[in-house]
């Protein structure tokens, strides 16, 4: 880590402090987010840090490296409109241990990139919650932007939610839920592909 670079997370973590939500922080903490730090801060609040920052790859790739949420947070809002490696995506979900940080990364930054339906397919097929959880999140966003998948995709999809909606852990089912309403909310025919495969899957009155 070069001196600038250093010098601004210094000032980044300094900044945390006149911001701590202890509340915020300890009901995250009995939900089971866990962080070895977690100051409570809003996500709001750190979208305005975000806006200040100027940005710079090294000091993303550093803010994600610390174990503090807010850090982990920030990495994502100021990498969130310029390219970041792929291979950076996947040493990043390997480090995810919860459902906000899951849906902050698919949100704030993989949606965006050149490689998102691709990774997002990939993530929903294994059997890492957080992976799934990211890789729905990832689809939904771009389904509210418009980005529709092709016939094959739409069947993948379905097929992996189908599965996804009963999965044990309920981020997951959540996650593939809210996916599925965002693509049934594109427009009347993907509505109708939706609900008739949860129909024949046995999930009825699913929209």
């Amino acid at each position: 880590m070069n001196d600038k670079t250093h010098e601004t997370i210094r000032q980044i973590k300094a900044s945390f402090r006149g911001r701590m939500n202890g509340i915020a922080s300890k009901s995250m903490s009995e939900k089971g987010v866990a962080y070895k730090i977690n100051w409570g801060i809003p996500l709001p609040e750190l979208k305005q840090i975000a806006g200040k920052i100027e940005y710079d790859y090294d000091l993303v790739i550093e803010l994600w490296k610390e174990n503090i949420r807010e850090c982990k947070i920030l990495a994502t809002l100021i990498s969130a409109s310029n390219p970041l490696p792929e291979e950076v995506a996947e040493i990043w979900i390997e480090d995810v241990d919860n459902q906000e940080l899951a849906e902050m990364l698919a949100f704030n930054t993989l949606h965006l990139q050149s490689y998102a339906s691709e990774i997002a397919f990939r993530w929903i097929a294994t059997d890492e919650t957080y992976k799934k959880i990211c890789g729905y999140a990832i689809l939904g966003r771009m389904f509210t932007n418009g980005s529709i998948p092709d016939a094959r995709g739409i069947n993948e999809l379905i097929d992996q939610a189908s599965v996804a909606l009963r999965d044990e852990n309920a981020g997951v089912r959540h996650a593939a839920y809210n996916c599925l309403i965002k693509f049934a909310d594109v427009d009347e025919e993907c509505g109708d592909i939706v609900k008739k495969s949860m129909n024949n899957s046995g999930i009825e009155d699913f929209l």
